[in-house]
């Protein structure tokens, strides 16, 4: 029996495609998957190419596997294959795989895979989560002028509806009560299709199946978040009242520079539209500091657009130079001390920003999916209300993967704190 282990950098859709690769392997008694320090025979590298940071821990995975065991067959795909495969081929003869060809990676490990193998089944379970990410879109076409990932996922597709559905009801036999619907470009689904669906006529399909579990976005854009999706969201009573909506800028100009089409005035429209159709709604947004031509006003601007919107949470990001980017062929690049300096400011403000959201919830009674108890101390346990909200409460009884009612008393940290954790099992 070959042992094979799996390396996963990046996004949620990155995540969907290694356990996509993971259940097809393994459904060959040939193959036992091995963890930690273990030197496995193969070695499947699933890379990341959104920043130079990602490069950068993609190629140490190819090193660690290298290392582990220099005899073993490694096989590196992921988008750092598409514009970088030279940069690979200098560290180890690795089997360079394209994103294109992910699911070819199962017939050459074993040739009797070709024939009884069908990817359209999609994913039963979720290794190492206790939510289960779907994808259901792949591909952008935006072309943000910092990003790469249009050159190495290509052009939209979305996987057809049928599909979702019964990979959806698979992941709810197994007992997965939250799955959250991902990809590349997300509010992009359906235009692809040959009778064109939205976003929405999922969630509405998937709102209808029956089972203890809730839905949830990963990522939107704000352009693609329409007043028809807008009109009918209310309406789904399974999906989590929290969208996670990049902003990267504030600034009109440096929203055209990174060639975004949205005003800032718009984004905040369209934020307050949801908030009232979702009065539980939670924000979560990406902010991309140090763009090039970022003066201190366009910073400000930013940070002005932050305290309207006032986002849960901020994913915060230095501007990383991608090769065959306009941005790369921009002027006006900014100082690096002055980059860490607006970082600084805004992480401040991020966190006066989020405590102050959690504070808001404080002596309301929330429903809380539980994950874990701590080790240490295993009466304590933590998990997040649908709305996001990470919250901790002491019980003797197993919460793990429970719906409960928690009312919030206290706010630790970051960290709420309720008491009473009632059960529940409707929707």
């Amino acid at each position: 029996m070959q042992k094979i282990k799996f390396f996963t950098l990046g996004c949620k859709v990155n995540q969907y495609d290694t356990q996509l690769l993971r259940e097809k392997i393994l459904s060959d008694n040939n193959f036992q998957e091995v963890e930690n320090g273990d030197p496995a025979d193969v070695y499947i590298i699933n890379t990341c190419t959104v920043t130079h940071s990602a490069d950068n821990k993609s190629i140490s995975f190819v090193r660690r596997a290298k290392k582990e065991n220099p005899s073993a067959t490694i096989i590196v795909t992921g988008c750092l294959t598409e514009l970088d495969e030279l940069v690979i081929q200098k560290e180890t003869p690795a089997l360079i795989v394209k994103n294109k060809d992910k699911n070819r990676i199962v017939s050459w490990l074993n040739s009797s895979f070709n024939s009884r193998l069908d990817f359209s089944l999609g994913i039963t379970y979720f290794k190492g989560h206790h939510r289960a990410f779907l994808k259901i879109q792949d591909g952008c076409d935006n072309f943000c002028s910092f990003c790469k990932i249009p050159l190495v996922r290509g052009k939209p597709t979305s996987k057809p509806l049928k599909q979702i559905i019964e990979e959806a009801k698979a992941l709810i036999q197994n007992n997965y009560k939250e799955i959250v619907l991902c990809g590349v470009c997300l509010g992009s689904f359906g235009k692809d299709l040959s009778i064109p669906l939205e976003l929405i006529d999922v969630l509405e399909e998937l709102d209808k199946l029956e089972g203890e579990f809730r839905l949830r976005l990963s990522s939107l854009e704000g352009w693609q978040i329409n007043d028809n999706f807008i009109n009918r969201i209310d309406k789904i009573k399974r999906l989590c009242p929290h969208f996670h909506i990049p902003l990267q800028s504030g600034d009109e100009k440096i929203l055209k520079l990174m060639n975004r089409p949205i005003h800032p005035q718009k984004y905040l429209e369209i934020i307050s539209a949801l908030k009232e159709k979702l009065p539980l709604l939670t924000v979560t947004t990406d902010v991309l500091i140090g763009f090039p031509q970022e003066a201190e006003e366009n910073f400000n601007n930013t940070l002005k657009l932050i305290q309207k919107i006032k986002p849960l949470k901020i994913h915060i990001f230095r501007y990383s130079v991608r090769a065959k980017t306009y941005a790369s062929l921009l002027k006006g690049r900014v100082a690096s001390y002055e980059v860490s300096k607006r970082l600084g400011i805004l992480k401040g403000i991020a966190q006066d920003i989020s405590r102050e959201i959690k504070r808001s919830f404080l002596g309301k009674e929330l429903r809380v999916l539980f994950e874990f108890s701590f080790k240490e101390k295993p009466y304590i346990w933590q998990g997040y209300t649908d709305n996001y909200l990470k919250v901790n409460t002491q019980s003797k009884d197993d919460l793990s993967n429970k719906f409960c009612l928690v009312k919030l008393e206290s706010l630790k940290g970051d960290i709420l704190s309720g008491t009473d954790a009632i059960f529940v099992d409707k929707i």
